[in-house]
Order: C-alpha cells, then structure tokens, then sequence
C-alpha cells in the first residue's frame, strides 16, 4: 500500500486460513495483532450461524474480517470513529478477498441506529470511561440484537470491576467465556 501513514503488513492465521493487514502509524496495535484481539478470535463461538454480524470500533480490521472468512454467507458490517481505521480497514477488506464485509465511519452505532444483528463483537477500548463503554458497548448494541442474537466482547481485566455492575444494574445475563493473562471475553444473548 503506498500511503505515507502506512507502518508494516500484519500477518494471522485464523482457523487455518493466512489474513494480512496493512497498518498505519498511529493505529492501535499496529506491531502485531494484540492480545485481546488473538484471545476474542480464538474462543468466539455464537450458538448459530449468524446472517448479519457488526464489528464496533473495528481498527483497521482484524476482527471484522477474520469472522468475514470465517462466514461467507454472513453480511459483515465494521464501524470506527477513526477514519484513518475507515480506510484502513476498506483497503484490507480488498487486499484479503473479502465480498461479504462493508465499513462506516460511524461513532458506536449511530449510523446504524434502524438495523439489527444476529452478532456484534467488539474489542472494547479502555480509556473511554465507564459511561461510553456501558452505553455505546454493551446497552446499545444489546438493543440491536435480533432475538436469540449475541453479543460478544473482549475487555482488560481492568474493567472486569465494570462488567458484573451493568449486568446487575441492566440485568442482562453477561457470561465471561474466557479470562486469559490480562483480557477477558463475554458474551450476552438476548432473550425476548
């Protein structure tokens, strides 16, 4: 990619298959992909196949596009507020073969207010605040599950004191699938 932001080419296998990401400078984890990331990927396992799937603040791509490959027949939706992560992540799309993903600048949802989905999976940033992360990470996209739909999320171990709070607070059944040398993986599914 000739790009003056561009930093290096990531490499990952996921379930057997080799995705590459080209990275910019000032992305996040742009030395390879982080652990959280690697954690979420290798525990993610939805009850059903999902028919729509929406990535939120997917950075230039990883998580989006692995579950792209991983579900051909899915329609994938990736979000950023980052429109550096924006063209990063449409240039990876392509630059992995992928035809069932598309990406919005959108900050959370707000573009996508009128859709629901079978899955949305996020890597939640830390350093929003706690408000951002219940609001925009977990109760909004809970809303925005289709019924039986599931929410899957990976976090530091730092907000794991957060998690248990909005579940009780919400009460939303937040199971944790995995806690693995500083990240830790939930999921909630929505019941109706």
């Amino acid at each position: 990619m000739v790009d003056v932001y561009f930093k290096k080419e990531i490499s990952y296998i996921f379930e057997g298959k080799k995705l590459c990401f080209d990275v910019a400078e000032t992305l996040f984890s742009t030395f390879d992909i982080d652990h959280g990331t690697d954690v979420f990927l290798r525990c993610i396992d939805p009850i059903s196949t999902p028919k729509s799937v929406l990535d939120i603040g997917c950075g230039y791509g990883p998580i989006g596009i692995s579950l792209a490959s991983k579900f051909p027949e899915a329609e994938i939706t990736m979000v950023d507020r980052d429109l550096l992560s924006v063209k990063y992540t449409r240039h990876n799309i392509k630059k992995n073969g992928i035809k069932n993903a598309v990406v919005i600048g959108s900050v959370g949802m707000e573009m996508l207010e009128d859709r629901q989905f079978d899955l949305i999976v996020s890597n939640i940033p830390a350093k929003i605040g706690d408000e951002a992360i219940s609001e925009d990470f977990i109760l909004l996209p809970y809303n925005h599950l289709s019924e039986n739909g599931e929410l899957w999320f990976v976090v530091v171990n730092a907000l794991n004191r957060l998690i248990p709070k909005v579940a009780s607070k919400y009460k939303l059944h937040i199971t944790k699938v995995r806690d693995r040398k500083g990240h830790a993986v939930y999921k909630v599914i929505k019941k109706l």
